[in-house]
C-alpha cells in the first residue's frame, strides 16, 4: 500500500480547520512562541526604561524595531525558532537566543545580557500562556458564545406566544411557550458569560522557586515585588505574589470550568432542540444540494445540533481534564503542565467548533406552530392541573365543599385522554362558585400557558 501524504492527525486541523482556525493566532506552537517573544522584549524594555544595572534607555526608533520582532512575528521567526531550538533542546531558550540576535542586528549589545534577566522559563511561560488564552477567550470563545446567545434571544422575542406542550418526564404537561424555553437558556448562557468575562488571568515574575532571588544577589537595593507587580501589570495581568516556580494555574482550572460548565448548558440546548424537531415541534429548513441520507432521500437529520454534542462533549473530557490536573505540581515545579498546556487550543477548539454548529442549526430550524396547535388540542386532560387548583381556591373561600380536589381530577385524567366536551361536562358539574366555572369552561390547553410570554421580559 501506498504511503500516505504527510496528513493531519487531530479533524481540528483538518476537515474543522475553517471552523477553529481563529484559534491558531493564539494557542498554536507559534502563537505561543510570540507570546515569549513579547514577554523577553517587554522585560528588557522594562529594564532599560527604568535604566537599572547602569543600562541606558532605548530610543523610540530601538524599541520600535525591538517590538517589531512581536508585530511582525511570522514565518521567517517560526523558522529560526526550530533552528535554534534543535541545538538548545529548550523552547525558551530558544526564544532567548532569538531575542539576542535581534538586538545584535540592531547594534544593541550592550543590554543582550538584560535578555531572560533573573528570569526563570516559567516566568516567561506563565505569563505567555495568560496572555494567549485571555486573547483566545476574549477574541474567539465570548464572541462565538455572545453569537449563539443573541440568536436564542431573537427566538425567545419572536415566538415568546408560541404556546407549546411541555414534557416533564417526557409526558404531556403544563403548556410553556417556544420563547419562554429558549429564555431559560438564554439567561443560564449569560450567566456563564458573565463569569468568564470576570476571569483573573493570573501572572508570577519571580524567579526560580518565587522568591526573587536572583534578583535580590544582583541588586537588593530594588523592591523587586513592586518591579514584578508593576511588569506583570503592564502586560494587561494580574499579578500573583505568592507562588512556587510555576504560577498555580488555579486560575485556569476556574476559567475551564466555566467554559465546561457552559458545554454542558450547550449539550442540553442540542440534545432539546434534537427532541422537537424529532417531534415536529420545529422542523429543518432544507440546505441546497445538501443530502440527510445516502439511501434515504426524504430524510435532513439535525446534524449540527449532533456534531455540536459531540464535540461539546470532547471538549468537556479535555477541560475537565485539564482543570483536575494543572492545579497540581510536585514540590516546586514539576513538568507535567508543560505538555499538558498545549492541549489547551484543543479543547477550546471542539467548543469553538460545536458553537458554530449551533449558530449555523439555529438559522436552519423553524417552529412548526400547526403541530404545537395540534398537540395542544390533543392534550385537554393537563387542564386537570388548573382545575383541582381552582376548586383548592374555592373550597378555601367557602364557596365548595369538595373534600380532596387532587383525587377527584386525579381519577378523571390519570392515564387517560379526555377531550374539551367531557372535561367541559364534569366543570359544569362541580360544587364550586358561578364565576369560577365560568372561568374554567374557558381554559384550553393553547391558553394555558401562565406568565410564560411575560417572563421573556426577565431578559431585559
Amino acid at each position: 500500500m501506498t504511503p500516505l501524504p504527510e496528513q493531519p492527525l487531530s479533524p481540528l486541523d483538518g476537515r474543522y480547520r475553517a471552523a477553529v482556525s481563529e484559534l491558531g493566532e493564539h494557542l498554536s506552537e507559534a502563537g505561543l512562541n510570540r507570546a515569549r517573544v513579547r514577554v523577553e522584549v517587554e522585560w528588557l524594555l522594562y529594564l532599560t526604561d527604568h535604566e537599572l544595572f547602569g543600562s541606558r534607555r532605548l530610543d523610540l526608533e530601538q524599541t520600535r524595531q525591538l517590538r517589531e520582532l512581536v508585530t511582525g512575528f511570522g514565518q521567517a521567526e517560526i523558522d529560526e525558532l526550530a533552528r535554534l531550538e534543535a541545538t538548545t533542546r529548550h523552547d525558551v531558550k530558544a526564544v532567548e537566543y532569538l531575542v539576542r540576535g535581534k538586538l545584535a542586528q540592531l547594534g544593541l549589545g550592550d543590554v543582550a545580557e538584560l535578555t531572560h534577566f533573573a528570569a526563570t522559563s516559567e516566568d516567561i511561560n506563565n505569563l505567555s500562556y495568560a496572555l494567549t488564552i485571555g486573547a483566545a477567550i476574549r477574541d474567539t470563545w465570548l464572541p462565538k458564545l455572545r453569537v449563539v446567545i443573541e440568536t436564542l434571544r431573537e427566538r425567545a422575542i419572536t415566538h415568546r406566544a408560541d404556546a407549546m406542550l411541555a414534557h416533564t418526564h417526557g409526558q404531556p404537561a403544563t403548556p410553556t411557550t417556544v420563547g419562554k424555553e429558549f429564555a431559560v437558556f438564554v439567561r443560564r448562557l449569560e450567566r456563564i458569560a458573565a463569569q468568564v468575562e470576570s476571569t483573573e488571568y493570573l501572572g508570577k515574575f519571580s524567579g526560580a522557586t518565587g522568591t526573587f532571588a536572583a534578583h535580590v544577589a544582583a541588586d537588593a537595593s530594588q523592591d523587586w515585588p513592586a518591579i514584578s507587580r508593576e511588569f506583570v501589570l503592564s502586560l494587561g495581568l494580574d499579578w500573583n505574589p505568592l507562588t512556587t516556580q510555576i504560577e498555580p494555574h488555579d486560575w485556569q482550572a476556574e476559567l475551564y470550568s466555566r467554559v465546561s460548565h457552559a458545554n454542558r448548558v450547550l449539550h442540553n440546548l442540542c440534545t432539546d432542540i434534537w427532541t422537537y424537531i424529532s417531534m415536529g415541534y420545529f422542523t429543518q429548513i432544507p440546505q441546497a444540494g445538501a443530502t440527510g441520507s445516502s439511501t434515504m432521500p426524504h430524510k435532513i437529520n439535525p446534524i449540527r445540533f449532533e456534531n455540536a454534542e459531540a464535540n461539546l462533549e470532547l471538549s468537556s473530557a479535555l477541560l475537565d481534564s485539564l482543570a483536575a490536573t494543572l492545579v497540581t505540581s510536585r514540590l516546586q515545579r514539576d513538568l507535567t503542565d508543560s505538555t499538558t498546556q498545549r492541549n489547551v487550543g484543543v479543547a477550546l477548539g471542539h467548543s469553538v467548533l460545536a458553537l458554530d454548529n449551533i449558530t449555523r442549526g439555529l438559522g436552519e430550524i423553524s417552529v412548526d406552530t400547526a403541530k404545537l396547535a395540534a398537540d395542544l388540542d390533543s392534550n385537554w386532560e393537563i387542564l386537570g392541573e388548573a382545575i383541582q387548583t381552582v376548586i383548592r381556591a374555592e373550597v378555601t373561600a367557602g364557596r365548595s365543599s369538595i373534600a380532596d380536589p387532587y383525587a377527584m381530577l386525579k381519577e378523571l385524567t390519570r392515564g387517560k385522554r379526555i377531550g374539551q366536551e367531557e372535561l367541559v361536562a364534569f366543570i359544569d358539574g362541580l360544587d364550586i362558585g358561578a364565576d369560577a366555572k365560568a372561568s374554567l369552561r374557558l381554559l384550553t390547553p393553547a391558553g394555558y400557558a401562565g406568565l410564560a410570554s411575560k417572563l421573556v421580559d426577565y431578559l431585559g
